[in-house]
């Protein structure tokens, strides 16, 4: 059983008329508050570059909540906000391209932002949560699988909660269409790009 528990009830038939098992107490005790901790968390992406190799990045400065309910996944939420010129990709012209008028326009948009909508388990520690995706003053829905990686208190008395998670998006549909045309054919760089987040988040109160 993960963080969140045992899928909802509501998925049995009408036939069905044995109760739910209850909430495993180590499970339960999880539900609260969280704070996303930056120093142990990685927001990491991926885009296909000249059709032949990946560029991969981060952003280093970012906020974020977690609101875990440990017996029912669907009141559990999340919120995160990133500095867009936080972006790292480990060349300083690349980044400094990608801050520009030709991608993220950071000084007109710098921030994007995450709100969930729902959230789901999948059954054992995989859970999913959809939300709205904010980029270039655009919204639209995305959905990431997460699983679940367990607690534990640290040497500093922390109670943290670790998750990994995954999703893909295609960066056109907010706006991001800069490209370059390839005399080889195809394009400089994909339109999908790969999203990657290793979260550690810490309990408050």
């Amino acid at each position: 059983m993960g963080i969140f528990g045992r899928k909802n009830d509501t998925e049995t038939t009408a036939t069905a008329s044995v109760p739910a098992p209850a909430t495993a107490p180590e499970t339960a005790a999880l539900t609260g508050e969280y704070t996303i901790d930056p120093a142990h968390t990685t927001l990491g992406f991926v885009a296909r570059h000249a059709m032949v190799t990946n560029v991969k990045g981060t952003f280093t400065d970012f906020t974020g909540t977690l609101h875990l309910d440990g017996t029912d996944p669907s009141r559990s939420t999340a919120t995160l906000d990133i500095t867009m010129d936080s972006i790292d990709t480990g060349n300083a012209d690349r980044d400094g391209h990608l801050k520009s008028a030709d991608f993220f326009r950071t000084d007109e948009f710098p921030t994007m932002t995450f709100r969930s909508t729902a959230a789901e388990s999948l059954g054992g520690d995989d859970y999913r949560i959809t939300g709205d995706l904010s980029i270039l003053g655009v919204t639209k829905p995305i959905s990431i699988d997460l699983e679940f990686n367990g607690a534990a208190k640290d040497p500093f008395g922390n109670e943290r909660v670790g998750f990994e998670g995954k999703a893909e998006i295609l960066r056109s549909e907010w706006g991001l269409t800069w490209n370059a045309a390839l005399e080889t054919g195809g394009v400089l760089v994909s339109d999908k790009i790969k999203l990657n987040f290793d979260i550690s988040a810490i309990k408050q109160g």
